[in-house]
């Protein structure tokens, strides 16, 4: 859906004209949905990173998730992208869900907390679990080590962090959702990994899964 700039109506995607008050449509940037999934062990701050990134503002109260969806809208480069996150679970109870997530997502956040080896250590299986989902090799993901303000309780050095992503093959973070640290670069790296593999940003000749608004 897109809202009219004028009255704020929301119209079908491409809409020429506002259904509600017949004002002219001239964004005409191209458009792109992305759906990606962010993974981790529980209590790592996931729904905090998330949740930071979209509504602008600190969760700190934690409640475990089953699944929470959110999506975000943003101006990246002039190309407006849609970004469908997906918030997951971090107990081992929802782990028949989590075939679902890898098989359909399209980039994924593998977070874990500085103040614990174990959840660095619970991320492997998971991307392992990724790989064997999809049937392309490459798949565009960002390892982040999140809690960076808890230096003080912290167990996983940063330079572990780097040498893990290294290994893995993709980009790495350090993240803090309390004091908004590296949020927004988690999400554009992923983008950044997409546009990559296909050759840069999105254009009107070239669309692949991208539209025209």
């Amino acid at each position: 859906m897109s809202r009219c700039p004028k009255c704020k109506y929301k119209n079908s995607e491409n809409y020429k004209f506002c259904s509600n008050c017949g004002v002219k449509n001239d964004d005409t940037r191209v458009s792109c949905t992305y759906h990606f999934v962010v993974m981790g062990s529980g209590g790592v701050g996931k729904s905090a990173i998330t949740i930071r990134f979209v509504n602008r503002h600190f969760e700190a109260k934690y409640d475990p998730t089953i699944e929470d969806r959110y999506q975000k809208v943003i101006d990246y480069q002039g190309v407006l992208c849609v970004l469908e996150i997906l918030d997951t679970a971090g107990q081992e109870t929802f782990s028949a869900m989590r075939e679902l997530y890898m098989k359909n997502g399209e980039g994924f956040v593998l977070v874990y907390s500085i103040t614990s080896q174990r959840s660095l250590d619970d991320l492997e299986p998971i991307r392992d679990g990724i790989y064997r989902h999809k049937a392309n090799s490459y798949v565009p993901m960002v390892l982040v080590g999140n809690k960076c303000d808890l230096e003080k309780k912290r167990e996983v050095n940063t330079k572990k962090g780097k040498e893990l992503a290294k290994y893995f093959g993709f980009p790495f973070l350090e993240s803090s959702a309390k004091f908004d640290l590296n949020i927004t670069e988690i999400f554009s790296s992923l983008i950044d990994q997409i546009w990559s593999r296909s050759g840069g940003p999105p254009t009107e000749k070239k669309k692949g899964r991208c539209s025209i608004l």
